[in-house]
């Protein structure tokens, strides 16, 4: 067959296919275009996912009659006045989108010009074929009415999803594009019933508006610049976390994209404090100098480019960890929130106004029904209180709390409890401390901060601990005894399959040496090659720090309690261990008295 020029018609359709996949997409551009047109207020409608009918209503500048009729005309577009592909202001530039949907659909636009302009024109798109401008009635602004997507290329009608998941999209489109543009009031109504009503307001309101209350309590601001570039937004601190990375928003330059570089830049910003299948929640916006970036990637204009991709990435990470690092000891208020609610579980037996030691609920409390308590009580003395008769001194091992105040944020030390967490009590409240948790996120980040200025301290061993292995094990070991010198781990080869212990951190103390090593070598053997030196000695930091910490069991006095909360109180992310979860819980009064019916 001879090669030939193909019709208008199908030019059209093929685009349509590549700009319009589904009613989501189309919205997005209409919506777009609406924003571009300077509009205060945007009104979304759709039926049936948009499959069937969708209108998009502006109050931005609108056109006259000779622009509406080159509007749905392919490259035909106001927002290159220079030609210019290289410092892109707007949202829109191909011209592509109009002519797309028109191709596939039924369009009508109506419009009219803010410039004092008398009458309302409009124009219809029936599958490609458009009428001649006719007056029509509009106050101000242009709308949009699109029936029968996809009615002129039935293929691709077959492939749209439910209703009700082609709806949820086209409100994450209007999700996102509200949180880039917050000072615009958007309204979303499918099917009759409203969606989405989003008056203008600041981006922190507008953020809470869409990812919710917990997001906005438990988020820190995001400011950083570097060479030109600016990085602004929200983050979550680490222990408010979700499951997949669907909360996480990003925008370069207004525009909400999808970018592999950024992703990766929040994963490793984030690799100290979560584990590797939770995500973190945020929303950042980039902005960068047009002549840095390439936004004329892909039709959809969903992905970028940038031109200096390592000091886009070293800023996100490092605007990340400046926020992450204000927030200090902060743990997330819904750490609270999930404490109350597993206390106030169904299942917990109704309270009937009396109290019997038989009943199962109480019976096998530790020190009811005669039975001794074997935890550790510290208490300060009760004035009018009487020790029973009979008790004897070594019953219970009492020993005064320090005089600490009550006014420090974590309070003081009061008891520990099965040996595990610390109970302290606030001015306001009290205090619940995983004990080791908190206590591997300090050590981790004083390995950090040593290793940052030069070095960890070493302790060399009077004896060489001797470490097992297989030899590919000892092997990925040894071909890193260079960096792991540098975190105060000594190592030599002992033959085929062993390694020589000769000096450990300083700050390991008396930690079990040999589950130590085996599980850097396993550490390393899953970082592969291509992890940066300083992320892969902080993940083996990490693991150092896990079993250099105070485990659980390990019975603390009074001192050493309340100088774990002082030193958590003056140590930036220790609201959480290194894995992502809380090391304490704070409970206000006025929650406890709700739970004994108080409030």
């Amino acid at each position: 067959m001879p090669i030939r020029h193909l019709p208008e018609l199908l030019i059209n359709q093929i685009a349509a296919g590549e700009v319009i996949e589904r009613p989501a997409a189309a919205i997005k551009e209409l919506v777009e275009n609406s924003i571009d047109a300077g509009s205060s207020r945007i009104d979304v409608l759709i039926r049936e996912g948009g499959a069937s009918a969708m209108t998009v209503t502006d109050d931005g500048i609108g056109m006259n009659a000779e622009e509406l009729a080159m509007a749905v005309d392919r490259h035909a577009t106001s927002k290159l006045p220079d030609n210019d592909l290289v410092h892109i202001a707007s949202l829109g530039f191909r011209g592509e989108a109009l002519p797309s949907i028109g191709a596939v659909s039924r369009m009508t636009i109506t419009s009219r010009a803010r410039d004092g302009a008398e009458d309302a024109f409009s124009i219809t798109v029936d599958a490609g074929k458009k009428s001649r401008p006719v007056p029509a009635a509009l106050a101000s602004g242009t709308k949009v009415e699109v029936r029968d997507l996809f009615y002129a290329t039935p293929a691709r009608l077959k492939f749209l999803k439910s209703p009700r998941t082609e709806t949820q999209n086209v409100r994450e489109v209007i999700e996102r594009l509200a949180m880039a543009y917050p000072d615009v009031h958007f309204k979303l109504t499918a099917d009759d019933k409203i969606l989405l009503d989003l008056p203008s307001a600041s981006l922190h309101e507008r953020l809470r508006q869409i990812m919710g209350r917990e997001f906005a309590e438990n988020a820190v601001e995001i400011n950083a610049e570097r060479d030109g570039k600016k990085l602004t937004g929200y983050a979550a601190i680490p222990t408010l976390n979700r499951g997949t990375n669907q909360y996480q928003y990003f925008f370069v330059n207004g525009r909400p994209v999808k970018d592999r570089l950024v992703i990766g830049a929040v994963r490793g910003a984030y690799m100290d404090f979560l584990a590797h299948d939770r995500h973190p929640m945020l929303c950042l916006f980039l902005s960068v100098p047009g002549e840095e970036v390439d936004v004329n990637v892909h039709p959809a204009k969903a992905e970028v480019r940038f031109q200096d991709s390592a000091l886009v990435r070293g800023m996100i990470v490092g605007g990340l960890k400046h926020a992450l690092a204000s927030a200090g000891h902060r743990a997330s208020t819904t750490v609270a929130d999930q404490t109350l609610q597993s206390f106030q579980s169904p299942a917990a037996p109704a309270w009937n106004g009396e109290y019997r030691q038989h009943q199962p609920a109480y019976k096998h409390l530790k020190g009811m029904a005669g039975a001794p308590y074997a935890g550790t009580y510290y208490t300060q003395e009760m004035p009018g209180l009487d020790a029973a008769p009979g008790a004897r001194a070594h019953d219970v091992d009492i020993a005064p709390i320090q005089d600490v105040s009550e006014d420090y944020p974590l309070g003081a030390a009061c008891t520990q409890v099965h040996e595990t967490y610390i109970v302290a009590q606030t001015r306001d409240g009290l205090v619940l401390v995983d004990q080791h948790a908190a206590h591997e996120r300090l050590v981790y980040e004083h390995m950090k901060k040593a290793l940052a200025n030069g070095g960890i301290a070493r302790q060399p061993l009077l004896l060489p601990e001797i470490v097992e292995l297989d030899e590919a094990a000892a092997e990925r070991l040894l071909a890193r005894k260079n960096e792991l010198e540098e975190l105060g781990l000594v190592i030599d080869s002992f033959g085929p399959g062993a390694i020589a212990v000769q000096e450990v951190p300083a700050l390991l103390g008396h930690s079990n040496l040999q589950q130590t090593v085996r599980d850097l070598a396993d550490d390393i053997a899953s970082f592969g090659q291509t992890m940066a030196l300083k992320e892969k000695l902080e993940e083996i930091c990490s693991t150092m720090a896990c079993h250099g910490s105070v485990r659980a069991g390990r019975r603390l006095n009074a001192d050493e309690m309340n100088a774990l909360l002082r030193q958590m109180e003056q140590t930036p992310h220790s609201g959480q261990c290194n894995h992502g979860r809380p090391t304490y819980v704070e409970l206000k009064l006025h929650d406890i008295e709700k739970l004994f019916g108080r409030r």
